[in-house]
Protein backbone atom coordinates (compact mmCIF):
# COMPACT_ATOMS: atom_id res chain seq x y z
CA UNK A 1 0.00 0.00 0.00
CA UNK A 2 2.65 2.29 0.42
CA UNK A 3 4.20 1.77 -2.37
CA UNK A 4 0.84 2.62 -4.24
CA UNK A 5 1.04 6.00 -1.90
CA UNK A 6 4.37 6.37 -3.37
CA UNK A 7 3.56 6.27 -6.57
CA UNK A 8 0.41 8.76 -6.67
CA UNK A 9 2.28 11.04 -4.28
CA UNK A 10 5.78 10.94 -5.40
CA UNK A 11 8.28 12.47 -3.45
CA UNK A 12 10.29 13.80 -6.01
CA UNK A 13 7.90 15.32 -8.80
CA UNK A 14 10.30 15.21 -11.76
CA UNK A 15 10.10 14.31 -15.85
CA UNK A 16 9.69 10.69 -15.36
CA UNK A 17 6.79 8.55 -16.13
CA UNK A 18 6.71 4.91 -15.20
CA UNK A 19 3.65 3.10 -16.00
CA UNK A 20 2.18 1.83 -19.63
CA UNK A 21 2.68 3.71 -22.26
CA UNK A 22 -1.09 3.77 -22.94
CA UNK A 23 -2.29 5.72 -19.60
CA UNK A 24 0.47 8.10 -20.85
CA UNK A 25 -1.02 8.84 -24.31
CA UNK A 26 -4.47 8.26 -22.58
CA UNK A 27 -3.52 11.34 -20.67
CA UNK A 28 -2.08 13.65 -23.06
CA UNK A 29 -5.91 13.01 -25.03
CA UNK A 30 -7.34 13.67 -21.98
CA UNK A 31 -5.51 16.73 -22.05
CA UNK A 32 -6.60 17.68 -25.50
CA UNK A 33 -10.03 16.69 -24.41
CA UNK A 34 -10.23 18.70 -21.37
CA UNK A 35 -8.90 22.28 -23.33
CA UNK A 36 -11.30 21.50 -26.22
CA UNK A 37 -14.08 21.48 -23.43
CA UNK A 38 -13.01 24.74 -22.03
CA UNK A 39 -13.05 26.73 -24.70
CA UNK A 40 -16.77 26.14 -25.23
CA UNK A 41 -17.87 27.12 -21.86
CA UNK A 42 -15.56 29.70 -22.22
CA UNK A 43 -16.93 31.28 -25.66
CA UNK A 44 -20.24 29.67 -26.45
CA UNK A 45 -23.11 32.47 -25.96
CA UNK A 46 -25.20 29.71 -23.79
CA UNK A 47 -21.83 28.84 -22.22
CA UNK A 48 -23.30 25.17 -23.36
CA UNK A 49 -26.26 25.32 -20.86
CA UNK A 50 -29.02 24.70 -23.14
CA UNK A 51 -27.30 23.71 -26.04
CA UNK A 52 -25.17 20.95 -24.50
CA UNK A 53 -26.40 20.70 -20.89
CA UNK A 54 -30.03 21.10 -21.92
CA UNK A 55 -30.98 23.67 -19.57
CA UNK A 56 -33.83 24.70 -20.55
CA UNK A 57 -32.98 28.57 -19.69
CA UNK A 58 -35.64 30.03 -21.85
CA UNK A 59 -37.78 29.14 -19.14
CA UNK A 60 -35.97 30.97 -16.53
CA UNK A 61 -36.14 34.81 -15.58
CA UNK A 62 -33.44 36.67 -17.54
CA UNK A 63 -31.39 37.20 -14.97
CA UNK A 64 -31.67 33.34 -13.82
CA UNK A 65 -30.14 32.76 -17.11
CA UNK A 66 -27.52 34.90 -17.11
CA UNK A 67 -26.33 33.21 -13.93
CA UNK A 68 -26.74 30.11 -15.42
CA UNK A 69 -24.85 30.94 -18.37
CA UNK A 70 -22.11 33.32 -15.89
CA UNK A 71 -21.68 29.89 -14.18
CA UNK A 72 -21.04 27.93 -17.23
CA UNK A 73 -19.05 30.19 -17.88
CA UNK A 74 -16.83 30.15 -14.97
CA UNK A 75 -16.60 26.38 -15.32
CA UNK A 76 -14.71 26.94 -18.43
CA UNK A 77 -12.44 28.83 -17.00
CA UNK A 78 -11.72 26.17 -14.50
CA UNK A 79 -11.82 23.17 -17.17
CA UNK A 80 -9.32 25.50 -19.03
CA UNK A 81 -6.90 25.76 -15.78
CA UNK A 82 -7.46 21.78 -15.43
CA UNK A 83 -6.56 21.75 -19.07
CA UNK A 84 -3.32 23.76 -18.26
CA UNK A 85 -2.37 21.87 -15.72
CA UNK A 86 -3.03 18.90 -17.17
CA UNK A 87 -0.76 20.03 -20.22
CA UNK A 88 2.55 21.10 -17.90
CA UNK A 89 2.00 17.71 -16.43
CA UNK A 90 1.77 15.88 -19.58
CA UNK A 91 5.00 17.68 -20.31
CA UNK A 92 7.01 19.06 -17.98
CA UNK A 93 6.17 16.69 -14.37
CA UNK A 94 4.97 13.42 -15.51
CA UNK A 95 5.56 11.32 -12.26
CA UNK A 96 2.29 13.49 -11.67
CA UNK A 97 0.01 12.08 -14.17
CA UNK A 98 -0.98 9.21 -11.62
CA UNK A 99 -2.38 12.10 -9.13
CA UNK A 100 -4.37 13.71 -12.09
CA UNK A 101 -6.07 10.48 -12.35
CA UNK A 102 -6.95 10.11 -9.18
CA UNK A 103 -8.10 13.78 -9.18
CA UNK A 104 -10.01 13.16 -11.94
CA UNK A 105 -11.96 10.00 -11.04
CA UNK A 106 -12.64 12.11 -7.57
CA UNK A 107 -14.16 14.66 -9.76
CA UNK A 108 -16.42 12.44 -11.92
CA UNK A 109 -17.65 10.45 -8.72
CA UNK A 110 -18.57 13.83 -7.51
CA UNK A 111 -20.34 14.52 -10.75
CA UNK A 112 -21.98 11.29 -10.83
CA UNK A 113 -22.97 10.53 -7.05
CA UNK A 114 -23.25 13.78 -5.45
CA UNK A 115 -24.59 16.62 -7.37
CA UNK A 116 -27.63 14.56 -9.03
CA UNK A 117 -28.67 13.76 -5.64
CA UNK A 118 -28.00 16.72 -2.94
CA UNK A 119 -28.21 19.61 -6.28
CA UNK A 120 -29.57 18.24 -9.12
CA UNK A 121 -29.81 20.28 -12.14
CA UNK A 122 -32.71 20.67 -14.48
CA UNK A 123 -32.60 19.40 -17.84
CA UNK A 124 -34.89 18.64 -20.80
CA UNK A 125 -32.51 15.76 -21.92
CA UNK A 126 -29.61 14.05 -21.19
CA UNK A 127 -26.47 15.67 -20.96
CA UNK A 128 -23.17 14.62 -22.88
CA UNK A 129 -21.55 14.95 -19.46
CA UNK A 130 -23.79 12.79 -17.93
CA UNK A 131 -23.46 10.02 -19.80
CA UNK A 132 -19.44 9.91 -19.65
CA UNK A 133 -19.60 10.36 -15.57
CA UNK A 134 -19.33 6.61 -14.49
CA UNK A 135 -17.39 5.62 -17.67
CA UNK A 136 -14.60 8.37 -16.82
CA UNK A 137 -14.69 7.12 -13.30
CA UNK A 138 -13.70 3.65 -14.35
CA UNK A 139 -11.08 5.34 -17.25
CA UNK A 140 -9.05 6.82 -14.55
CA UNK A 141 -9.35 3.71 -12.12
CA UNK A 142 -8.27 1.73 -15.18
CA UNK A 143 -5.51 3.99 -16.18
CA UNK A 144 -3.82 4.14 -12.66
CA UNK A 145 -3.55 0.53 -11.86
CA UNK A 146 -1.91 0.73 -15.57
CA UNK A 147 0.56 2.84 -14.14
CA UNK A 148 0.52 1.18 -10.50
CA UNK A 149 1.17 -2.06 -12.10
CA UNK A 150 3.47 -1.00 -15.21
CA UNK A 151 5.65 0.87 -12.36
CA UNK A 152 5.90 -2.08 -10.12
CA UNK A 153 7.19 -4.28 -13.22
CA UNK A 154 9.59 -1.72 -13.97
CA UNK A 155 11.21 -1.80 -10.90
CA UNK A 156 11.03 -5.43 -11.12
CA UNK A 157 12.99 -5.54 -14.27
CA UNK A 158 15.75 -3.19 -12.90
Amino acid sequence: MKEIINIIFPKKIDNQYRGYKIALYAFYLLTAVTLWRSQHHLFAPDGGAQTIATIPLDSFTSLGSQAVVGVFGLWGLSQLIIGLIYLLVAFRYRAMIPLMYLLMGVEYAFRAFYFPVFKPVPTVGTAPGAMVNIPSILFALVMLILIVVGHKREFKHK
